[in-house]
């Protein structure tokens, strides 16, 4: 009889962790899917920019997968407020994982 339990016990642990390692539900939506919307977002800068740059954006999806921008690798201030008036709390036809940070460059040319 304890071997018949402990054999019971061994399968439950078994499946358990077998459902466990499974996906919880959300697809995982591939990043170029992802960048081709945030970039559909931009339009081109009501601003007036000097020399080409590129930005790196660090941004993740909230819940509601909203988009929650969390650094803009940039000291002007134009480009910051640029990047937060367009991106942030904006929703995307597909979001991401939920509190995964994404990186995205942008390039903003003359």
């Amino acid at each position: 009889m304890k071997k018949l339990n402990l054999l019971a016990l061994a399968f439950v642990i078994g499946t358990a962790s077998l459902f466990a390692t499974t996906s919880n539900g959300i697809l995982d939506i591939p990043v170029k899917q992802i960048s081709a919307q945030i970039a559909d977002l931009f339009n081109s800068p009501e601003f007036y920019v000097e020399d080409d740059m590129t930005v790196n954006i660090l941004f993740t999806f909230d819940s509601e997968g909203k988009i929650v921008v969390l650094k803009v690798d940039s000291q002007n201030k134009d480009v910051l407020n640029y990047v937060e008036k367009t991106l942030n709390h904006k929703k995307i036809q597909t979001p991401g994982e939920y509190n995964r940070v994404f990186t995205l460059p942008l390039k903003i040319e003359q």
